[in-house]
C-alpha cells in the first residue's frame, strides 16, 4: 500500500493555524500530529476549551464547567448551563449579495442563490412556523429534497429553538411513519414532487397518507421543487432573529437505517454538534472561507447535516439533487467542473464505479479546482485510492469513518500527514480510538474491534423515547463495559493510518482466521467484470460457508469463477474463497448507501423478510426477491 500524497503546504492549513494558537495561548508545542492527538485525548477539558476559544464560540450564557466525565459516556456533562445558537454561528459569514448556495438538479442549469434570497425564504418559513405555534423544544419534521428550500427550512426551525428531523422522498410511507411517529412532530414540511433517474415522482398521495398516519401533525407546509416562489433578485437584508438554547438542547434527531427493525431515533445536542463540526470541518476537512463544498447526499442521510456545517466555515454550499449516475456516472464530476468545487464528497461506490469505467470526466485539467476528495459510506478500495490520486494528483483524499451515531467522523483527514492508499489518515482530535481484540486489549497491526475510550460532545444525548437509556446502552456499551463499541473492524498502523475492514458483525471467520468483508470487496474491485459484490458468512451444519453475490458486466462462467477464486486466494486468504458464487442483478443497499450484509445473512438463514427488512428504508428493495428466489437452491447445494 503506497504513499500517494504528501503534504505540500501545511502552513497554509487551518490545522497549522490551530497548532500556532495552542503554542501562543497554551504554551503547547508538538513534535508531530501523533503528539498533538495524544494531548487532545488525555486533556479533554483543555482541548475542547481550546476549540471553543479558537473558533470563538459565542455563549449567550456562560458555562459553569466544561466537562464532568462519567461512565457510561451518556452520563457525561458538557459545558454545563451554557446557552448558544447554532444558526447564529451558521450565519456568521452571511453577506449581502454574496452567494450562499450553488444548486443543480437533473433538469436545471446551475442556480446561484444569494444570502439575501436564502434568508428571505427562511423568514417566510419562520413566519409560517410561528403561526403554527412552533416554539423551543417542538419537533418539526421534513419529507424533503436536497434543495435550498430545505436549507431555508432548517434555518427557520433552528432559529426558533425547535428540533429538526428530516427524511428524503425516496423513503416509503411506512418507513417515514416508523420514524416520525416516535417524535410526534407538530408540523410536517414536504416537497410535492421530485425527480430521480430522469423520472418525475408525484408525492401528493404519499403526503396525504402521511397526514392521516401522523396525528400529531397540526399543520403542513408544502413546497414545489421549482423556484417560482423564490426571489432571486432580492437585495433586502434580514437580520435574522434566533433563540439561544442550552448546550445540551436537542438540535436534530437522526435515525438508524431501520432495515432490521424499528429505527433508533438518535438525538444530538446543539452545542455538541456545533463544536464538533467546527473541529471536523475546519481542522480535518480544511474548509476555509470562500471554498465551495459539495457532498452527494439526500436529506435522509447524516451527510446532509454534515454538509450544512461547511457554512460554519464560510464555504459556499453546493447541492446536487438527483441520481449520481443519471444520465451517466460523470454527471456530478461535470457539476464539480462547472461550479469549481474545492471539496468533492461522495459515497465510495461512485468512486469505484468511476474507476471501473475509467471515465474521462475525471482529469486534472478539468478538476484542478478540487483540493480534497471526501469518501464515506463504505471503505474505499486501494485501487480506487490510487486511480483517483493518479487522475487528480493535487487532491488530498480524505476518507471518513464515523456515522449517524455522532453525525461526524472519528477517523478522517489531516493536512500534516501523508495519504497511503487504502488507509484513513488519522484518529481525529479529541477522538480516543483503539482496536481491541477479543480479550479487551488494545492492539496494533492486528485487526480488532473499533472502540472509543473517552467521551465526545457529539455522542447522542439519548435515543428519543428511550427513557431508561436501555437501547442506548445496548447499542454501544453492552459488549465492552465502560467504552463505546462502534461495530466496525479496523487495523491500526501508526505509520500509515487506519484500515476499515467492514462491520465486525459481518466478519468472515474461517477456522479462527477472521478477515473483514471490505478486504474481499477491495480485491474484487480489481476485476472489470465485477461491478459490485456482497459476501456472506453462513454457519451451516456447524461449519462456515462463504456465499459471494456479484453484479457482473458479463456472464458468470467457470472462467470468471476461477479468476475470482484465484484472486481471493492469492490476495486475501486461501481459507476465504467462496463456496458458492451467484450472479445477481443488484447488490442491496440502504438509502444511505450501506451494503446490507446482515439482513441478507438473516434471510439466507431462513428468517422472514418482514422481520428482517423494511423495504421502505432501502435504495433498491426490488432486488430482495432475487435473493429469496435462489435461497432454496444454494441452501440445498451447501447441505450436499
Amino acid at each position: 500500500m503506497n504513499k500517494i500524497w504528501t503534504p505540500n503546504n501545511y502552513k497554509a492549513s487551518n490545522l497549522f493555524q490551530f497548532e500556532s494558537f495552542l503554542s501562543k495561548n497554551y504554551n503547547l508545542n508538538f513534535l508531530d500530529y501523533s503528539e498533538m492527538h495524544s494531548w487532545s485525548i488525555n486533556n479533554l477539558e483543555e482541548f475542547w476549551l481550546s476549540i471553543s476559544e479558537f473558533f470563538k464560540i459565542e455563549f449567550s450564557k456562560p458555562y459553569k464547567y466544561i466537562l464532568k466525565k462519567d461512565v457510561p459516556f451518556y452520563k457525561t456533562k458538557w459545558f454545563n448551563e451554557a446557552e448558544l445558537s447554532y444558526v447564529n454561528h451558521l450565519l456568521r459569514y452571511a453577506k449581502n449579495n454574496e452567494t450562499a448556495i450553488i444548486y443543480q438538479n437533473e433538469h436545471s442549469d446551475v442556480i446561484d442563490i444569494s444570502w439575501n434570497s436564502l434568508l428571505e425564504k427562511a423568514n417566510e418559513v419562520r413566519k409560517k412556523l410561528i403561526s403554527a405555534n412552533i416554539s423551543k423544544g417542538d419537533v418539526v419534521a421534513g419529507y424533503l429534497l436536497n434543495h435550498p428550500d430545505t436549507i431555508a427550512s432548517f434555518i427557520a426551525v433552528n432559529s426558533l429553538g425547535a428540533i429538526w428531523s428530516c427524511c428524503s422522498p425516496d423513503f416509503g410511507v411506512e418507513s417515514i411513519v416508523n420514524r416520525f411517529d416516535q417524535l410526534k412532530p407538530k408540523v410536517l414540511l414536504a416537497h410535492k414532487s421530485y425527480s430521480y433517474n430522469g423520472k418525475i415522482f408525484n408525492q401528493n398521495k404519499k403526503i396525504e397518507e402521511l397526514k392521516s398516519k401522523l396525528p400529531s401533525v397540526e399543520q403542513m407546509i408544502l413546497f414545489d421543487s421549482d423556484f417560482d416562489d423564490w426571489n432571486f433578485s432580492s437585495t433586502y437584508w434580514i437580520d435574522f432573529d434566533f433563540i439561544s438554547v442550552e448546550f445540551n438542547h436537542p438540535i436534530w434527531v437522526l435515525f438508524s437505517s431501520g432495515t432490521t427493525g424499528k429505527p433508533k431515533a438518535i438525538t444530538h445536542s446543539t452545542g455538541g454538534i456545533l463544536i464538533e463540526q467546527y473541529k471536523s470541518h475546519s481542522l480535518h476537512q480544511n474548509i476555509s472561507e470562500g471554498d465551495r463544498f459539495f457532498w452527494n447526499t439526500t436529506t435522509g442521510w447524516m451527510m446532509w447535516n454534515y454538509a450544512i456545517g461547511s457554512l460554519l466555515c464560510g464555504a459556499k454550499l453546493c447541492l446536487y439533487d438527483g441520481a449520481a449516475n443519471f444520465p451517466d456516472i460523470g454527471v456530478q464530476w461535470r457539476f464539480a467542473k462547472s461550479v469549481k468545487i474545492n471539496h468533492f464528497g461522495n459515497g465510495s461506490p461512485l468512486f469505484i464505479a468511476s474507476m471501473k469505467q475509467n471515465i474521462k470526466d475525471v482529469n486534472n485539467e478539468d478538476l484542478n479546482c478540487i483540493k480534497t476528495i471526501g469518501a464515506t459510506g463504505s471503505p474505499l478500495s486501494v485501487e480506487a485510492f490510487e486511480w483517483i490520486q493518479k487522475k487528480l494528483p493535487n487532491a488530498q483524499i480524505i476518507s471518513l469513518s464515523g456515522g449517524t451515531d455522532i453525525c461526524s467522523a472519528f477517523i478522517g483527514g489531516c493536512t500534516k500527514l501523508p495519504v497511503y492508499s487504502g488507509f484513513l489518515q488519522c484518529n481525529m482530535l479529541g477522538a480516543s480510538i483503539e482496536a481491541w481484540n477479543e480479550n479487551g486489549e488494545s492492539v496494533e497491526l492486528i485487526t480488532g474491534e473499533l472502540v472509543i475510550t473517552e467521551p465526545l460532545p457529539s455522542m447522542p444525548l439519548f435515543f428519543w423515547g428511550d427513557n431508561d437509556f436501555k437501547k442506548y446502552h445496548d447499542s454501544y456499551f453492552n459488549k465492552n463495559e465502560g467504552v463505546w463499541t462502534h461495530g466496525d473492524w479496523i487495523f491500526i498502523d501508526k505509520n500509515k493510518g487506519i484500515l476499515m475492514q467492514g462491520r465486525s458483525d459481518a466478519t468472515l471467520n474461517r477456522n479462527g482466521i477472521r478477515i473483514g468483508t471490505s478486504e474481499i470487496y477491495s480485491v474484487l474491485d480489481k476485476l472489470k467484470e465485477v461491478k459490485d459484490s456482497l459476501i456472506i458468512d453462513l454457519e451451516i451444519n456447524n461449519s462456515s460457508k462463504l456465499i459471494l453475490f456479484i453484479q457482473t458486466t458479463s456472464n458468470l462462467n467457470n472462467e470468471l469463477k476461477s479468476k475470482i477464486h484465484n484472486l481471493i486466494k492469492t490476495k486475501c486468504s486461501p481459507r476465504h474463497t467462496p463456496n458458492l458464487i451467484f450472479s445477481i442483478s443488484q447488490i442491496p443497499y440502504t438509502i444511505s448507501g450501506k451494503k446490507m450484509e446482515i439482513p441478507i445473512k438473516k434471510i439466507l438463514l431462513g428468517q422472514k423478510v418482514t422481520n428482517v427488512i423494511s423495504k421502505g428504508a432501502m435504495k433498491n428493495p426490488e432486488c430482495i426477491d432475487e435473493f429469496i428466489g435462489i435461497k432454496n437452491q444454494y441452501l440445498k447445494s451447501l447441505d450436499q
